[in-house]
């Protein structure tokens, strides 16, 4: 068994966006923050602005913008869990569980910036916060009225297991369209389990299976995400925000359902926020 591991960055300490850089297209204008875990800080499309801001309700590194989730999405269980014949323990960083990976209050680099597109990438860390390497990139896109996120992980020397997704806090919608095909059930620590039951009345912090695209209605528009993962997670019991997450796997895929690379292979998601 692994020694116990050193205090991870805590999810709930501030993070401060730091300096931003700004793209957009038309009516479609995105901050990125890449000092403050790669992330979104700001989406505003008509002027009107999509997701919690930091500072809002609090500057703690969980609760604004729209950042990703690696290697590993949602709850790990007490921050163990077994992968090659030998077991490890992550940082717990939210009560008694690992939550989100490490790249959310991580600084990532910024590879290339033009007015429509960025690209940032991150080494991943090689210590008790990750014990394996690797990289993670991203692309984020700008449009004609869409933003398209492109995320992806690729192992280093070693074989690791992987689970990514994005964590949005958007602004309360007055409506959500979203009809996924079962949920995953929370157990006594809320982390969900791997038998599919029947989608219950809300108010929800459940990840679904769920292969159609989500619709937000806010403000007279229309918000559609669509991505290439079926796992997503629904937060909406806050009164100020939504926050609708797809991930390649459910939480705690680092104990049941995480993919793994070989040194040197990639695994990437997407998603796709329209506008109309």
């Amino acid at each position: 068994m692994a020694p116990e591991p050193g205090p991870a960055a805590d999810a709930l300490a501030p993070l401060p966006p730091g300096p931003l850089l700004r793209i957009g297209h038309g009516d479609l204008a995105v901050d990125i923050a890449p000092a403050a875990g790669g992330r979104l800080a700001g989406i505003a499309c008509d002027g009107i602005e999509q997701l919690v801001g930091a500072g809002e309700v609090g500057a703690s590194a969980i609760a604004w913008g729209c950042y990703p989730m690696l290697p590993w999405a949602g709850r790990t269980r007490h921050g163990r869990f077994a992968f090659g014949g030998r077991r490890y323990a992550l940082p717990r960083n939210l009560g008694a569980h690992a939550i989100h990976g490490v790249g959310f209050t991580m600084p990532w680099r910024v590879d290339a910036h033009s007015p429509v597109h960025a690209e940032l990438s991150l080494d991943l860390p090689d210590d008790a916060r990750w014990p394996f390497g690797g990289r993670a990139r991203q692309r984020i896109e700008a449009g004609d009225r869409w933003l398209r996120l492109d995320l992806s992980v690729t192992a280093g020397a070693q074989a690791m297991p992987v689970a990514l997704g994005w964590h949005p806090w958007f602004r309360k919608p007055e409506r959500i369209a979203f009809a996924p095909e079962g949920v995953y059930p929370r157990d006594a620590d809320g982390i969900a389990t791997r038998a599919l039951a029947p989608v219950p009345r809300g108010p929800w912090d459940d990840c679904f299976l769920n292969r159609a695209p989500v619709l937000l209605h806010r403000a007279g528009r229309t918000l559609r995400l669509s991505s290439d993962c079926v796992h997503w997670v629904v937060y909406d019991a806050p009164a100020h925000a939504t926050c609708i997450e797809p991930q390649s796997a459910p939480p705690d895929a680092l104990n049941e359902g995480a993919q793994v690379l070989a040194p040197g292979e990639s695994r990437s998601i997407r998603l796709l926020m329209a506008w109309c």
